[in-house]
């Protein structure tokens, strides 16, 4: 029984870290006490996280890798094992460049995070190379909002701050909002944990690629492709 006590309680320590690291790693406390662009975007958030990186470069360097990431484009720079374990049908995370997917971000563009008519973000603010702001309604499975009434709202927000020496502070909020309460519960329990894996991975794979400034090459994908898969599936489900 001792045994079973030790295990559980350690079993809770750990996952209560990971609540503690999926809200708030790498990030400082004024970082996660300042306003960022999208705050405002969605009110009284459930859910809030906050993590950031510093990366030997300046943000006009960084900002490119922004514009070439999502589904079937650029990936996530997330751990090549994430990829390969939690989104097997998206292509791995690019490790460098590529000029075909590099985007001149405008307000109103999708990012595709999925296969055609799965979830999606559109850029609602872009400022190059200082702020990216990202907004989505569709990351739900499918068919819980019209079976449950599911709804989820949610920000996620990029501030490329110049640092001196020629760095920058990469810094990743995000701002969410779902209904109903099980739904909540659901995802504070889950993806706030996963967070700290994907959002502090993304991080830090930004900030490795960056740093070991491998040249820009052709990988054969097509941001048009990814791009216009989405806005049919839209269209076809409106």
């Amino acid at each position: 029984m001792n045994v079973v006590r030790y295990v559980l309680g350690g079993a809770l320590v750990g996952y209560g870290a990971l609540q503690i690291l999926g809200r708030r790693a790498g990030s400082t406390a004024p970082e996660r006490r300042m306003h960022l662009a999208g705050d405002e975007l969605v009110a009284r958030p459930q859910m809030r996280t906050n993590h950031a990186v510093a990366i030997e470069a300046l943000p006009d360097q960084v900002w490119p890798w922004l514009t070439q990431m999502g589904w079937h484009l650029g990936g996530y720079y997330t751990p090549e094992w994430v990829d390969r374990l939690l989104f097997p049908q998206n292509w791995s995370s690019l490790a460098h460049l590529d000029p075909a997917l590099l985007r001149d971000l405008r307000v109103g563009d999708i990012i595709p995070d999925g296969a055609p008519g799965t979830a999606w973000y559109v850029v609602v603010e872009v400022d190059p190379p200082h702020v990216l702001v990202l907004r989505s309604t569709t990351h739900l499975p499918p068919g819980w909002g019209e079976k449950y009434g599911a709804r989820i709202d949610w920000t996620w927000s990029f501030r490329l701050a110049e640092l001196p020496g020629e760095r920058t502070r990469l810094q990743s909020r995000i701002r969410g909002r779902t209904e109903p309460w099980w739904l909540t519960a659901t995802y504070l329990a889950t993806i706030v944990p996963a967070d700290y894996v994907m959002a502090v991975g993304m991080l830090r794979g930004i900030k490795r690629r960056v740093e070991s400034a491998v040249p820009m090459q052709s990988s054969g994908r097509s941001p048009l492709a990814a791009e216009s898969a989405v806005l049919e599936a839209i269209t076809n489900g409106s």
